[in-house]
């Protein structure tokens, strides 16, 4: 079946679909042999795909949930060699985190080699629910929910949780749409608090309940299969 080149080169791992369709841009990647141009499409069961004269082979999809602890990033690789979610989850296949965590934030995160599944969560346009625990230096005021479900303009378009409840006088919980950075803290920010401690509980579907600090496990059938349906992935 042909499918465009970069949905392939993501599906099979190599990167995101728009990373992938950088790496065509800028002449990287080959099919039969033959450099191709965004939009070319390719048989993955019939031709022979290569970036960088590597030859691209379909690898098995793995989803890994952790719960990630402070002091470690959520990337591939630091160029200031700072220990990485990679450091922890320790697996055959070359994947990579979905989205980004802070350093300093603590709590779930998928990992997967599923490019177009990864695309989706972190578009925009599906608005992918997560949520978050807040910890915060100031204590709360009592119009805290009610500024935050009015919306809170950050580089001139609003934040509107999708849900928000007040644990006590400095922990609050919120799920938002939102994956710009540091989107949490910017928010308490301009409110007028500073955050201490910013745990993710949930992203979609995916829950880090049952799940110790830095333990990590695969998801399960029903899960990914709740996640797909979130994100419209047939």
């Amino acid at each position: 079946m042909l499918e465009r080149v970069q949905k392939i080169l993501a599906a099979a791992g190599i990167d995101s679909r728009r990373r992938c369709e950088v790496l065509i841009a800028q002449g990287k990647v080959s099919v039969n042999n033959k450099i191709i141009k965004l939009g070319d499409k390719a048989d993955v069961e019939k031709d022979l795909i290569s970036v960088d004269g590597k030859i691209i082979r379909p690898e098995k999809k793995v989803y890994i949930l952790l719960n990630k602890p402070k002091r470690y990033i959520t990337a591939v690789s630091d160029p200031a060699d700072r220990k990485t979610v990679l450091d922890i989850v320790d697996v055959e296949e070359k994947v990579f985190p979905v989205g980004r965590l802070d350093r300093d934030s603590r709590g779930l995160v998928l990992l997967t080699n599923d490019g177009e599944l990864a695309n989706r969560i972190t578009h925009p346009r599906y608005g992918v629910e997560k949520t978050y625990v807040v910890t915060v230096r100031e204590k709360l005021k009592d119009d805290i929910v009610t500024r935050l479900k009015r919306g809170v303009h950050i580089e001139g378009r609003k934040v509107f949780p999708a849900y928000v409840f007040v644990k006590n006088a400095n922990c609050i919980e919120l799920t938002i749409h939102e994956g710009r950075k540091h989107i949490i803290k910017r928010v308490f920010f301009k409110l007028g608090y500073f955050v201490t401690d910013l745990f993710r509980t949930k992203i979609a579907n995916l829950s880090i309940a049952g799940l110790s600090e830095k333990a990590h496990r695969e998801l399960t059938k029903d899960e990914l299969a709740g996640l797909r349906s979130a994100i419209k992935i047939a």
